[in-house]
């Protein structure tokens, strides 16, 4: 587990400490205090599998199709913000072109499996939302890659993909956070069998569209984009 001394930079100042105290105290975090939920759940990166971690949601519901959330390494205090994640209905994805459906994942197999979990929040309840949560579907992009060692984010946001069937999760991770959470994936499992996905079945286009996708950052000359787009040019 990481430490918060691990990050660069000085400790936080007394008078940075108290500046804050008086700011919390006067303004308004309207949308931070729209979050209603946490969850944990697995992501891994498109192009490389091998590469998955814990990732915990903190989510606020834009309306009753679209939710959004903050991505955090931890549920601790001191835990780093590494990504975002938007939730949207099976009938706002199929208005999506097909291009844009593989950058998205479907949540059917990590709430059907039990992997995708509510932290201390009783099963009952947690199954009402997640009856909702496993018809839908997710995009991804993490900005620090905390699983390698960065100890500042580097490099440029990468698309992530979540669990769509057995045998792909790392055990030993698994193992790891239902022990801290006391948590069984395999009885939730069970208790969530008569659960269903999307009304149409997952998209074949979701999920990367069955093949690995990397987010690469490529230089190019204007020059040669203005003449391959047939862009008229004006010289004074």
């Amino acid at each position: 587990m990481w430490t918060k001394s691990e990050i660069p930079g000085e400790a936080t100042h007394a008078s940075t400490a108290v500046l804050e105290t008086a700011t919390a105290a006067v303004q308004r975090f309207r949308p931070i205090n729209q979050i209603h939920q946490h969850l944990c759940a697995f992501h891994f990166y498109s192009h490389d599998m091998t590469r998955q971690l814990e990732a915990h949601h903190f989510c606020a519901h834009l309306n009753e199709e679209v939710r959004q959330c903050l991505i955090y390494d931890s549920h601790e205090k001191d835990a780093r913000l590494i990504g975002i994640e938007y939730i949207i209905s099976e009938n706002l994805f199929l208005t999506l072109p097909d291009e844009e459906k593989r950058f998205w994942h479907s949540h059917e197999y990590e709430v059907k499996s039990g992997t995708l979990f509510m932290p201390g929040v009783p099963g009952a309840i947690e199954r009402v939302d997640m009856e909702k949560v496993c018809k839908t579907y997710g995009k991804v992009f993490h900005f620090w890659q905390v699983d390698r060692g960065d100890i500042l984010p580097l490099g440029i946001p990468q698309l992530m993909m979540a669990l769509t069937r057995d045998g792909q999760l790392d055990p030993s991770l698994s193992l790891k956070v239902e022990k801290r959470y006391g948590v069984s994936f395999e009885e939730e499992r069970r208790k969530r069998e008569s659960m269903s996905g999307p009304e149409h079945g997952v998209h074949p286009m979701a999920n990367g569209g069955g093949g690995g996708l990397k987010t690469e950052l490529r230089e190019t000359e204007m020059a040669a984009v203005a003449a391959a787009a047939s862009i008229p040019r004006v010289f004074v």
